[in-house]
């Protein structure tokens, strides 16, 4: 465990082995208490006390409530954070001071004016044909399972990971998947026949049993797929292949960011790639199909 030594402050070790002065410790957890009582999800509070955890190690010796703009400023510049990364950590910030204000521990945040961050132009990268076959075929049947879940069903590891055979439903159309998503958000992903005939075949209990709960963990899930695909490629381009392919049956946003459990439209465009006539084709009926505007009249 790393240890830090801070004159005349009594130290409380917290997660990942941090040890964060009174101060700090006392502040975060009030905080997670609040971010609890608003029902956050236990992935994001976990994720947001990281982000202060590490701003407590920058400023060991000081409290949480004598950081200046210009020092929460300093801090996030000085690291080679990927934009979305950035823009976690700013939200983290903000919605911290901005607590701290409202219970009375300040009366301005110093997050207040913290620059905003764009969010990141669209990149999706899904995994081409080629890889994932080639990944078919070489995998283990266990980890072509796995690969299956995120490509044909658009999974991510950790809802992988967690599958069980009481997850399995059946209605009037076929059989379909209870996904268990990121903020205790559940969702229903209908399942292709020979999916679904794959997941029937197994025991009773977790699809992929391990040590963590009973189940695999999901970093180990991601971690054998990822021995069977290529360079960038993983579960998550995966994930991305199997968005872009669903997009490109009727271009019905909204169906995919249920299908792969988004709040928000705009996550989901992060993951599609639209098929590559969409742009031909619409320009195609302007050609054909002049409209006059009101303007014009």
């Amino acid at each position: 465990m790393r240890r830090r030594t801070t004159p005349d402050q009594t130290k409380i070790d917290f997660v990942v082995g941090e040890s964060v002065p009174t101060d700090w410790a006392g502040a975060i957890e009030g905080w997670t208490l609040w971010l609890r009582a608003s029902a956050r999800p236990e992935t994001t509070i976990n994720t947001r006390t990281y982000h202060l955890r590490r701003l407590a190690a920058a400023f060991p010796d000081r409290s949480p409530w004598s950081l200046t703009t210009s020092e929460l400023v300093e801090w996030t510049a000085g690291h080679t954070w990927a934009r979305e990364t950035r823009r976690s950590y700013r939200s983290t910030l903000r919605t911290f001071y901005k607590w701290a204000v409202s219970t009375g521990g300040l009366e301005a945040s110093p997050a207040a004016d913290l620059p905003a961050v764009r969010p990141a132009t669209p990149s999706p990268r899904p995994t081409p044909n080629s890889v994932y076959e080639a990944a078919l075929a070489d995998a283990p049947p266990r980890v072509a399972l796995m690969l299956r879940l995120a490509a044909e069903a658009g999974l991510r590891r950790a809802e992988v990971a967690v599958i069980q055979s009481d997850d399995l439903i059946e209605d009037l159309y076929g059989w379909s998947l209870v996904v268990h998503g990121k903020g205790d958000r559940d969702r229903v992903v209908p399942l292709p026949a020979s999916l679904a005939a794959e997941l029937r075949s197994h025991e009773p209990g977790f699809l992929f049993p391990g040590n963590e709960a009973g189940h695999l963990s999901p970093r180990w899930v991601g971690k054998l797929c990822t021995r069977y695909l290529p360079d960038h490629w993983t579960m998550h381009s995966l994930r991305h292949r199997f968005a872009s392919r669903a997009y490109a049956v009727d271009r019905d946003v909204f169906t995919v960011q249920d299908l792969l459990g988004h709040v928000s439209p705009v996550t989901t465009r992060m993951y599609v790639v639209p098929p590559a006539d969409a742009k031909r084709r619409l320009s195609r009926r302007f050609r054909s199909r002049p409209v006059q505007l009101a303007c014009d009249q």
